[in-house]
């Protein structure tokens, strides 16, 4: 008995004498460590990936100003929360009926081309919404066309980004490069539909110039001149794609042996169905958000953009979090437990009637499910070779984006017919008993650990 207990005492002490001797003399290579170097910012110490990341930062935060200004014009032009779910369905229709040919091309042709092309195409659809708003011919019509056009370019660019960052970061930062490339993200989800949110208040009373309407069209330009900054990062990448031979399957093959893998390793489709059920009835609640801060909160747009950016904030928040949390607990159960609050947040968002407290809730939500989904997209991206990996990415986030919008509709609809928080209950709900299931029954997500994690370091 004293062997082991003598063993971790002398452990103990070890640590004790390293933190004493780290904090009487730190060194700029420790401090660096702390942060680029293992730390919670490690992913930033390779180049690529933080011009990257940069770049999308400040093309994201153009789409989020773009997309809080349109679902609330949307919003008051119809004055519908089933019309607000639609026009967000259909930036997501493209998800679902392409998605998975984008993943195959993603494994066919050099990634970092296809997303500049499909940067550049977005950045038109944006231009021209924003032109046409302007001019006074906005329909719901032309608003849901454009908005499945930018869907179309979206989901060709998507699977190459995601399949594209392990490239930049070594395998044992890509929980950290995931997740901040999911936090740059949300952190524009925070910021954006703030500025969205300010855009809309500026030009409320209607101003315009001479033989022109503005108003939310300046949010579509201000998207439209965001992805200069990701086309350029693009452009300054060093990183090439390993030279391959193109493959000799077409592309409709690739697409059945995508289906195959998932079929056949029970630890992925399990992993992707419990992403999807999540997403359906848990991230479809941001289309209430709408709803929530005028039927509810009786706020106006400031409100929305606020909740909005709580989500984001939440989970700029839970990437650090994350990160920190994976070295010392595996991903699967990372998952379980991040599941298990998110579905609590939702419940206190159902049920609250203060705004402090609903901004509160939004906080959690997107901490909470930013966990749940960098630790999926990690396990998902490490455990399969680079050449199955963009028809990976395509399932991932044809459930991830693509069940999300459908559910919307769902709680679109539930919210007209009976009330905002009831559907937000009842999608909270079914996310508490899908995170109480796979808690009791562990082997639902027991393969669910990136082959690159290790157990906490021990001071030898």
């Amino acid at each position: 008995m004293d062997g082991p207990e003598n063993e971790k005492n002398e452990q103990r002490e070890c640590r004790t004498q390293e933190f004493e001797a780290d904090v009487a003399a730190p060194t700029t290579d420790l401090m660096r460590s702390s942060l680029f170097r293992g730390g919670v910012l490690s992913a930033f110490g390779h180049r690529d990936f933080s011009l990257l990341w940069s770049g999308a930062f400040l093309s994201n935060l153009g789409t989020l100003i773009h997309t809080t200004a349109l679902l609330w014009y949307v919003k008051q032009l119809t004055d519908s929360n089933a019309w607000v779910g639609a026009v967000n369905f259909a930036s997501f229709v493209p998800i679902i009926l392409f998605v998975l040919y984008a993943g195959s091309l993603a494994d066919r042709i050099d990634r970092r081309k296809l997303i500049i092309i499909t940067q550049a195409a977005m950045m038109i659809v944006a231009l021209t919404l924003g032109i046409t708003t302007s001019l006074g011919w906005s329909s719901m019509a032309l608003i849901m066309s454009l908005t499945v056009f930018m869907g179309i370019a979206f989901v060709f660019s998507f699977p190459a980004w995601r399949a594209m960052i392990p490239d930049l970061v070594p395998p044992k930062d890509l929980l950290n490069g995931v997740a901040l490339d999911a936090a740059g993200y949300n952190m524009a989800r925070f910021v954006g539909p703030a500025l969205g949110a300010l855009i809309i208040n500026l030009f409320a009373q209607g101003k315009s110039l001479p033989g022109l309407r503005v108003g939310v069209s300046w949010a579509f330009y201000i998207n439209a001149i965001s992805f200069l900054a990701v086309l350029v990062a693009l452009l300054f990448l060093r990183y090439r794609p390993p030279a391959s031979a193109p493959p000799a399957e077409s592309a409709w093959r690739q697409m059945i042996q995508g289906l195959e893998y998932v079929r056949s390793n029970s630890w992925a489709r399990n992993l992707l169905i419990v992403l999807g059920i999540s997403a359906f009835f848990g991230l479809s609640y941001v289309v209430l958000l709408p709803g929530v801060a005028k039927d509810v909160l009786h706020k106006g747009s400031w409100g929305y953009g606020w909740l909005l950016g709580g989500l984001g904030l939440g989970a700029v928040i839970g990437a650090p979090i994350v990160t920190r949390l994976n070295r010392e607990i595996k991903e699967r159960e990372i998952i379980k437990f991040a599941l298990f609050a998110t579905s609590l947040f939702l419940v206190l968002l159902s049920v609250s009637r203060a705004f402090w407290l609903s901004f509160l809730a939004s906080v959690g939500i997107g901490l909470s499910f930013l966990m749940v989904a960098a630790s999926m997209n990690t396990v998902l991206q490490s455990r399969v070779e680079r050449n199955m990996r963009g028809r990976i990415m395509s399932f991932y986030i044809l459930l991830f984006q693509g069940t999300s919008p459908i559910g919307g509709l769902l709680m679109g609809y539930v919210a007209d017919v009976k009330s905002i928080p009831f559907a937000l209950f009842i999608g909270a709900m079914v996310c508490l008993a899908l995170a109480v299931v796979i808690i009791i029954f562990p082997a639902i997500l027991k393969d669910a650990v990136s082959p690159a994690w290790t157990p906490p370091d021990r001071c030898d």
